[in-house]
């Protein structure tokens, strides 16, 4: 058995692992728990009888939660309680926008440091820029007082055309500011970019599945239509899943009438089937869904209905392997339960669900170690199916239930053997803020330097790759980047471009000779 050690990246960078526990498929009515019986009265009975009696203060809300946490923990994985703070937060990231400033933001040295603005939002029309120190918000001193992000989030959110006055140091100017910003509703884009590969084939990149993913999708979909495409590949690379009819929005217009897209079924055996219409816009160009280990629930109801259909090829590594149904259920103060209530089916009839023990979600949660160890993200066939879960598609090719999507073709990680904990660091807000920091030693330096002078600095020599390993040493995160220095250096590079330059060019970056495109493509 390796050691913790070489796991502790992994556990540090496991914020995909997490959206796919709380963002999950959620399918939710909202619903009260107002039902007396002898149990809840034997819990309300002892809180009572603590708050009365106990020998010392004890702050009750404090026991509800560990008693919920405790109930939860000894059902399956993925029912979880959300308090109060971090429902409002996942509420407004399902929703697809919220009214506030339209800052990226880090604490840097405790002080919250502005990465990024976002294009034509208020902060950027108000004049904040990259690289600004906020201060103070109105009379709310920021800087020095360890305060969470929530609590950060809370002052920069409120009323849409309402005013606050941001105090602010300007670094390369050393000035300080005050601007009045006026906020407006932030857009939170869960279709990240959509662009033409060639003349005939289109990208989409889906980050998650929330309220407006489909008519974001749909509206991008249109728009490589009339650029002339005959090929669609659709990115569900890292995407933890989300709304279950979202990802069956998208799946009908991809499909023909009547084909079934997913079924679930219930602890009583009820089962509800969704099938396709005939209004799809994209039932006959060749079709290509891209998944991944962190690819999880309505990130697989998708890539189950293309590939159990047989409408399109599946390309990359096996999926998370998650196929239970959560609906949300509200408690008065804010919080919430997402319960699992049911199982969902690809139409082949396979649960994808990975096995777990209930009450052990520690182990559940190691199964990223065990694809690890056991070489499955290198090598097809060090995937392990159960041979009794053998499902035919349409056509009658086998495909297996039991744990994730395993893709029609493969690509291994990028990243050498024994070194899988950097393709997590290359993806995480690591990589975000070294760049910053880099930028942020000289702004004035980088606002003069072009895209192919930065290109050919960068690419040409080791020296920012060197830097990036000392960050990660100095930040507890001992790790050799030489070995795997191609790879380094164009995350790297997409990251510089993305804070200089735009979105647009951070993705023409790291789609060059993505090894799962060039699987497509060549």
């Amino acid at each position: 058995m390796k050691s913790k050690e070489k796991y502790l990246p992994l556990l540090l960078f496991s914020c995909v692992g997490l959206g796919i526990v709380i963002g999950g498929m959620l399918n939710f009515p909202q619903r009260s728990f107002s039902k007396q019986n002898a149990s809840k009265a034997k819990i309300e009975k002892l809180i009572d009888m603590i708050n009365d009696e106990y020998v010392d203060d004890v702050n009750s809300d404090s026991i509800v939660d560990l008693t919920v946490n405790s109930i939860l923990a000894n059902l399956d994985p993925h029912s979880v309680y959300i308090p109060p703070n971090e429902q409002s937060t996942e509420a407004e990231l399902m929703k697809g926008d919220f009214v506030g400033v339209g800052i990226n933001f880090y604490m840097n040295n405790d002080t919250v440091t502005v990465v990024k603005t976002l294009e034509n939002g208020p902060a950027e029309k108000a004049g904040i820029k990259a690289g600004d120190r906020i201060l103070y918000a109105g009379k709310t001193k920021l800087y020095g007082r360890k305060l969470t992000t929530d609590s950060l989030y809370t002052q920069f959110k409120g009323d849409q055309g309402s005013e606050i006055m941001l105090t602010v140091y300007r670094k390369n100017s050393k000035n300080k500011l005050k601007i009045k910003v006026i906020r407006e509703i932030v857009p939170i884009k869960s279709v990240d970019i959509a662009l033409l590969l060639n003349k005939s084939t289109g990208y989409i990149k889906i980050n998650r599945f929330a309220e407006n993913t489909y008519e974001e999708f749909l509206e991008n979909l249109l728009k490589l239509k009339r650029q002339g495409i005959n090929t669609l590949i659709i990115d569900l690379r890292d995407n933890g899943g989300g709304y279950l009819e979202k990802a069956v929005q998208i799946a009908d217009e991809l499909l023909k009438d009547k084909e079934l897209i997913v079924f679930t079924k219930n602890r009583k055996g009820t089962i509800d089937k969704t099938f396709a219409t005939d209004e799809g816009v994209f039932e006959n160009g060749k079709l290509y869904v891209l998944i991944d280990e962190n690819s999880a629930s309505a990130s697989e109801i998708l890539s189950g209905a293309i590939q159990d259909n047989d409408r399109g090829t599946i390309v990359g590594r096996r999926s998370f392997g998650k196929g239970l149904v959560q609906r949300e259920m509200d408690f008065d103060d804010g919080s919430a339960v997402r319960l699992t209530t049911s199982r969902y089916y690809t139409p082949s009839g396979r649960s994808i669900q990975k096995p777990y023990i209930k009450g052990q979600s520690e182990a559940y949660s190691h199964d990223f170690e065990n694809r690890f160890e056991s070489g499955e993200l290198y090598a097809k066939d060090k995937i392990k199916v159960a041979d009794s879960l053998k499902f035919k598609t349409k056509k009658g090719r086998v495909v297996y239930g039991g744990g994730g999507i395993v893709p029609d073709v493969f690509v291994p990680l990028e990243v050498k053997k024994g070194e899988e904990n950097l393709a997590y660091i290359l993806n995480s807000g690591v990589v975000s803020h070294f760049v910053f920091e880099q930028i942020d030693k000289n702004r004035n330096f980088f606002k003069g330097i072009n895209f192919d002078s930065l290109s050919a600095s960068l690419l040409n020599k080791d020296t920012y790759v060197k830097t990036f390993e000392s960050y990660l040493k100095n930040n507890g995160l001992e790790i050799k980047l030489l070995n795997n220095k191609v790879l380094v250096k164009k995350h790297l590079l997409a990251e510089f471009a993305k804070q200089l330059y735009g979105d647009k060019l951070y993705y023409s970056i790291l789609l060059k000779d993505d090894p799962m495109l060039n699987a497509i493509l060549k």
